[in-house]
């Protein structure tokens, strides 16, 4: 199959040619049909899948085929509403609607929190057609009724899994009760969990399912391995790994803020270019660190979970987990920023005593074993003592048991510097 044979408009075909693409990818040929057909969808997907473009595609194909008197008005209240957990992502989609809408009279903007709200509201006037939000932003400009979102003709909810795990499902129920009752509505997750069931069943309506990777299963094309080692030896291991094996782009998972900053800072003494990302950082540090990273100007990037999730790169060769993940799922994720597009990757995750159990629910949730490989000098000592286990993150904790967790990252009320400027597509109908 061809884009060509997915019938849609000659402007975004061209569009996507720009970028060298022929051939959709699974997702894109199951979700672009059942889109363009105006139903809703329940798409399952790995990272990677080239989702973001299974739902841009058709939304530029529907709102061009759309009256022309809608596309001419000067002034216009948003007609699809793109909902993302990070601004990463926000201004991910973003960038792929202006990418693929780059020939069609259409605008989009993305707006996020930790960035002034003016400029927002100045774009918002002069009239949007896609707007890409996160939600505390979203009801921020709700409240301040700079934003109409009466004439929403279709919503989609992007990484529906994370937004759950940050705590936004409140936010989420306060967006959908004010968007007209007859719309279309899109939902992707890469995990299929009750609690995602049950979201869905409250949204969609008679939905088409999109599965292209079996449920919480890891990415066919990474290969994944383990180096059992003790936990006071894990950051002489990987500068000893990133010396002998000659690695030039390598993103690092880290479990903690604090934990990522200071490998960051040791990788840097060991002669490997690094940075870390995390929901401290500000928008603007975390952007350079991700085009640096991009460019090849980094070695290394060191990231959390929720940092990670902007982070979209083709050909990205390697994954480290410096630290397993306390939710099993979140494995998944992280590997799954590499072997992308086909490609092949390999992630290697470093695992002390401590971490015995949380390895034992990855090979229990991915249904595998994973390869151990012994790297001679760091073998695991066999009376290393574990620490005491951590409790998971998020907000599964039992009642009582540590402080709360912050709803987001990316709450509203601004702490971080942000991102300059806020995208606008200057292809406005002239």
């Amino acid at each position: 199959m061809h884009f060509s044979d997915l019938g849609l408009k000659a402007e975004i075909q061209r569009a996507v040619a720009e970028q060298g693409y022929d051939t959709p990818t699974p997702i894109q040929q199951q979700a672009i049909p059942a889109v363009l057909a105006g139903h809703d969808l329940m798409a399952t997907a790995q990272t990677g899948t080239g989702k973001t473009a299974g739902f841009t595609l058709p939304i530029l194909h529907r709102l061009a085929s759309g009256p022309n008197d809608r596309l001419s008005r000067v002034a216009r209240t948003p007609r699809v509403l793109v909902l993302t957990p990070t601004r990463e992502l926000a201004i991910q989609v973003e960038e792929s609607v202006r990418t693929y809408g780059k020939h069609l009279p259409i605008n989009s903007l993305a707006v996020f929190g930790g960035v002034g709200i003016n400029p927002q509201i100045a774009n918002l006037r002069r009239g949007v057609d896609i707007l890409v939000a996160t939600p505390g932003r979203l009801l921020d400009h709700v409240q301040q009724k700079t934003v109409d979102l009466g004439g929403i003709e279709i919503f989609v909810l992007d990484e529906a899994d994370r937004m759950l795990d940050m705590g936004f499902i409140r936010d989420i129920r306060k967006v959908i009760a004010l968007l007209p009752k007859e719309r279309q509505n899109l939902m992707f997750s890469a995990t299929f969990s009750p609690e995602i069931r049950e979201l869905a069943a409250g949204l969609l309506h008679n939905p088409v399912s999109v599965d292209v990777a079996p449920r919480n299963t890891a990415a066919e094309t990474v290969t994944q391995k383990v180096i059992e080692t003790d936990r006071e030896r894990k950051k002489e291991l990987l500068c000893h790994l990133f010396a002998t094996r000659g690695w030039h782009q390598v993103l690092v998972f880290a479990r903690t803020k604090h934990g990522a900053d200071a490998l960051a800072r040791t990788l840097e003494k060991a002669g490997i270019k690094s940075a870390a990302i995390h929901g401290d950082k500000s928008q603007g540090a975390r952007t350079r660190a991700l085009s640096e990273f991009k460019d090849g100007k980094l070695v290394a990037l060191v990231a959390t979970d929720i940092a990670a999730r902007g982070i979209d790169i083709d050909a990205l060769p390697y994954v480290i987990n410096y630290e397993l993940p306390n939710v099993p799922e979140d494995y998944v994720h992280r590997i799954g920023r590499t072997g992308r597009a086909g490609m092949e990757g390999e992630a290697i995750s470093l695992v002390c005593h401590d971490e015995r159990g949380q390895l034992k629910d990855i090979e229990k949730l991915i249904k595998r074993s994973l390869e151990r490989v012994v790297i001679e000098g760091f073998e695991q000592s066999a009376v290393a003592k574990p620490r005491p286990e951590l409790p998971p993150r998020g907000a599964r904790k039992p009642q009582g048991q540590g402080k709360p967790q912050p709803k987001t990252q990316t709450h509203k009320s601004g702490k971080s510097a942000g991102r300059p400027q806020q995208h606008h597509n200057g292809n406005r109908h002239r």
